[in-house]
């Protein structure tokens, strides 16, 4: 039973998200040893980041699997989902989406003497449930989700160094580059149900502007989310040439994600070229900038 859940929410996928919550806390970390000398972040407010981002993820995902059960039922391609083939009922994943969602909230409760994170969470969580049904009625959904993902950054900056107003430019670039760049391959990944949304009057930006228009916009997402990284490696001066060659790998995989996945002409989206695209070669991206960050940082 365990092993389904984790499979309903597709776990594996919390690597999209996770490392730049990591990479922020660095960040933060380095800026607060540089003021205050030899200052240990608390093990504590490393574990929360960890437990918030695995219990935060898991239940927007529970979430919006049980908001969209019948939209999944009606899709060929989903059908198979836990939901609706019957592998998991609709009550029992409702009680796992309000245990992660205690969980989410509970680990707030680490960083006390912080408030900050205890007083947001529910805000937070109530935001992230709300994408699931933002393909009902704006063409907006992928920004959400984007918008989603950027919290990360933010959050994890806040737990390390917690003034609110004004957050500093790193984090706040950092997460405008998450944003664009979960926005560009959630319009890559939306092209496989393009025909099917369309049917259902759904608002996804393939459905009601053809995947041509899908691929072009999640283009120009990306090359606003290469410039907003390249920009965090610019304003932020313990980056140094490990960190922008980074960015400058991270520019040619998301090229390369375009080349790969885009189909060819006359042809319909690849289903097995999108999953690559999507899963592999974001990896790398998210995964590939917290190590040189890290490296960065630390050296």
């Amino acid at each position: 039973m365990f092993i389904r859940f984790l499979k309903l929410i597709r776990f594996s996928h919390t690597l999209f998200a996770l490392p730049f919550a990591v990479l922020s806390a660095a960040m933060a970390w380095r800026l607060n040893v540089e003021e205050n000398g030899g200052y240990i972040p608390r093990i504590v407010d490393i574990a929360g980041i960890l437990l918030c981002m695995v219990f935060a993820r898991s239940a927007a995902m529970g979430f919006n699997r049980w908001a969209d059960q019948k939209i999944d039922a009606a899709n060929p391609r989903t059908a198979n989902r836990h939901i609706p083939a019957g592998m998991l009922t609709s009550k029992s994943v409702l009680v796992f989406t309000a245990a992660c969602s205690l969980g989410f909230i509970a680990s707030t409760l680490l960083f006390l003497p912080n408030l900050i994170p205890v007083c947001f969470s529910l805000p937070v969580l109530l935001f992230l449930f709300g994408y699931s049904f933002t393909k009902r009625w704006t063409v907006s959904a992928h920004f959400w989700l984007g918008t989603a993902l950027m919290l990360a950054p933010l959050a994890a900056w806040v737990v390390i160094r917690p003034v609110l107003f004004p957050i500093p430019l790193p984090p706040v670039l950092l997460g405008l580059a998450v944003l664009f760049w979960t926005a560009g391959f959630d319009l890559i990944y939306a092209c496989q149900d393009a025909e099917t949304d369309a049917k259902q009057k759904l608002f996804s930006i393939p459905g009601k502007f053809g995947i041509p228009a899908a691929f072009r916009i999640s283009a120009l997402c990306h090359c606003v989310s290469t410039l907003f990284f390249a920009a965090v490696f610019w304003i932020y001066p313990p980056f140094s040439w490990i960190f922008g060659s980074a960015v400058l790998l991270v520019a040619l995989i998301l090229f390369a994600e375009h080349w790969f996945s885009a189909p060819r002409k006359g042809e319909l989206p690849d289903i097995n070229r999108i999953n690559i695209a999507f899963f592999q070669m974001n990896v790398a991206v998210s995964v590939g900038l917290l190590l040189a960050g890290v490296i960065d940082v630390v050296i």
